[in-house]
């Protein structure tokens, strides 16, 4: 890891992984970066308040100053503005966890979600992180929308999920992931079990216009328990209804309106939201 700037944000994120923080020896050698070097980073990014050193054993952590950033980022892009009513209706009306995550050049990230459970099992994971393409109903829906090709080039930059690594029906081979893809453009929803977390289900629709690129992908999850495919099911038109409702008001928000607006369909000139699988 070469340059100033590629060892200071491989540090950020590295840091962002481990909320127990760091030695700086273990940032070090994690990044083979040479502890002087590793030193002097750290000491810069405590001066301008972005990591802090916990006192009695040293360990480096990240402020909040980041997050911070990241939710003024969104509140003024308004995603979630825009989102939330809509998350928050789905999440009563399937009574499992509703999450939206974005677009972002090759990368899909959660920035948003609604909890319908109320009691009993939740499954309620942290926003801000990548989903894993390979084996996660939202990385399936999004890849869904674009060619054969284009999908296994994406999944080839971030990797394949194996099971011992995520869940026990996470596709092994890229001829079971083109698979699950292909089965999902037909269906025009994903529907997964057991592949990103063992125990866990989940649905996902991809927000669009009818031509144009994903968005933004819907994601309905819950425990397999209770959450199972007969219940995925029944709720496919109401995911889908949702997800349309929210590409009518992606113009709202400057984030998703330059997104949406990328090249536009002859057809329907980008205002009629309609999914095309």
């Amino acid at each position: 890891m070469n340059g100033v700037l590629e060892r200071t944000l491989g540090i950020l994120e590295l840091l962002s992984q481990h909320g127990e923080g760091m030695e700086l020896a273990a940032i070090a050698d994690t990044l083979d970066i040479p502890r002087s070097a590793v030193h002097r980073l750290l000491a810069d990014l405590v001066r301008l308040g972005y990591v802090r050193q916990a006192r009695g054993h040293g360990d480096y952590l990240l402020t909040t100053k980041l997050v911070s950033m990241g939710l003024s980022y969104l509140s003024n892009t308004g995603i979630v503005d825009i989102a939330q009513p809509l998350l928050n209706r789905l999440a009563e009306v399937s009574g499992e966890l509703v999450r939206l995550s974005v677009v972002d050049g090759d990368r899909l990230t959660w920035v948003a979600r609604a909890q319908g459970a109320r009691q009993g099992l939740r499954y309620d994971p942290d926003m801000g992180s990548d989903a894993r393409l390979s084996c996660s109903s939202s990385g399936w829906a999004w890849l869904s929308t674009m060619s054969d090709d284009e999908a296994l080039a994406l999944v080839a930059k971030q990797g394949i999920g194996q099971p011992e690594q995520f869940g026990p029906a996470a596709p092994a081979t890229l001829q079971e992931l083109l698979a699950a893809v292909q089965a999902t453009r037909e269906r025009g929803w994903s529907m997964t079990t057991d592949t990103y977390t063992a125990g866990l289900s989940a649905m996902s629709a991809p927000v669009r216009f009818a031509g144009q690129p994903a968005f933004g992908v819907l994601t309905i999850a819950g425990p397999t328990v209770r959450f199972n495919a007969e219940r995925m099911a029944s709720l496919g038109a109401e995911l889908l209804s949702t997800a349309q409702q929210l590409a009518a008001l992606s113009g709202a928000s400057p984030f998703f309106q330059l997104t949406a607006e990328t090249g536009k369909s002859a057809s329907n000139d980008g205002r009629k939201p309609i999914y095309a699988v």
